[in-house]
């Protein structure tokens, strides 16, 4: 018993610098690191939207819904397509071939007159290469009316006397639109198809350019209801 009472009691080693530092590694752990904000940032530029993120570009707009540009109706077109425009020539000139010059005469007045009236002339006017007969009938279909000078060449030549029908053929209602031109001709012989029409009668100083003249532009201005009265003599 004394033996074991000789030996001191051990001591007991201090745990304060233990404790110590597990409270500072405890501490260093629990820590947030903290991210640095910079001055010009704020809270609304993370958290709202960009303008360019809520409203599409103007280019993109225009796009997706396209606006058709107005569309602007002038009176030109119209008007162009009605009247007298609305054929290429006011008046077709049918003739025999020996009285060109007297054919020329006439379409040299009425084209130099202050309504300048526009002429169709077969020798001047067809297109060369066409065909004799398609080019006739285009030109009585684009002609307001039709001139039909009568002469002793005009009755004896067939192709006149078929210029005569034809034109006929392509207004047969439309009083007005075909005016016979009688020269050198007594009213004897004027042709039996025309009988129910008025004409001209070439005699006098002017030859009757003035009255064929007069009945082309009531027949231009009034269409294919006007027609020949008074002013034409039987």
């Amino acid at each position: 018993m004394a033996s074991s009472s000789s030996f001191p009691a051990p001591r007991s080693r201090s745990r304060k610098p233990l404790g110590k530092m597990a409270d500072w590694f405890r501490q260093a752990l629990s820590k947030k690191p903290k991210v640095p904000v910079s001055p010009e940032s704020t809270p609304s530029d993370v958290s709202q939207p960009s303008s360019q993120d809520s409203n599409p570009p103007q280019c993109l707009s225009s796009v997706v819904s396209p606006t058709p540009p107005p569309t602007h109706m002038g009176t030109s077109s119209s008007s162009s397509s009605s009247g007298r425009w609305s054929k290429d020539y006011d008046v077709c000139v049918c003739h025999s071939e020996q009285d060109l010059v007297a054919a020329q005469e006439l379409v040299s007045y009425l084209e130099d007159s202050p309504a300048g009236l526009r002429c169709f002339l077969q020798l001047r006017d067809a297109t060369p290469g066409g065909a004799i007969v398609s080019e006739l009938c285009q030109a009585l279909s684009n002609s307001h009316c039709c001139v039909l000078l009568i002469t002793p060449g005009f009755l004896q030549d067939p192709w006149c006397k078929y210029q005569m029908l034809q034109a006929l053929t392509q207004s047969p209602g439309a009083e007005g639109c075909t005016i016979p031109l009688l020269s050198g001709l007594t009213r004897a012989a004027y042709p039996a198809e025309l009988r129910f029409m008025y004409f001209v009668d070439g005699q006098g100083p002017d030859h009757g350019f003035r009255q064929v003249k007069q009945a082309v532009m009531r027949c231009k201005l009034g269409g294919r209801e006007g027609g020949l009265v008074s002013d034409l003599l039987w």
